[in-house]
């Protein structure tokens, strides 16, 4: 069995991609919004993607500590999911920056929380098929 991918990527570079695309939207809705002066909390995104990122970044450059690194970034997509998942309740209050940033914030965890999980399988499986 080789690495585990998605769609031909590691897990750590899709921590990496997801963070890209949470900076860049945080930083994008920051901008966008049309409250005067701007709220920081459209940088909600932003401030959960850097974390995703530089863990993407560890987990690349360190092989020996990927496990932990890989563990942590499932902990910040849980939170990403739950913080996500407010859009259950505040749907009809928040402005559309809001809703697409909730929404965002759902799949990239939801998302990486399930390739997360597959990776982990598969490579329990590889150490049950090298200690055989």
């Amino acid at each position: 069995m080789s690495e585990f991918k998605v769609l031909g990527m590691t897990i750590p570079r899709i921590a990496i991609l997801n963070g890209a695309v949470l900076i860049f939207w945080g930083a994008i809705s920051y901008f966008l919004q049309s409250a005067d002066p701007p709220s920081i909390t459209a940088l909600i995104p932003a401030f959960l993607g850097f974390p995703m990122l530089a863990l993407g970044i560890f987990s690349e450059r360190d092989d020996r500590n990927r496990h932990h690194y890989m563990h942590a970034s499932m902990g910040l997509s849980l939170v990403m999911v739950l913080g996500g998942a407010r859009i259950v309740t505040g749907y009809s209050e928040m402005s559309t920056l809001a809703i697409i940033s909730h929404l965002l914030l759902l799949q990239v965890g939801i998302s990486f929380m399930i390739a997360g999980i597959k990776s982990f399988r598969h490579a329990r499986k590889l150490r049950e098929e090298l200690g055989d």
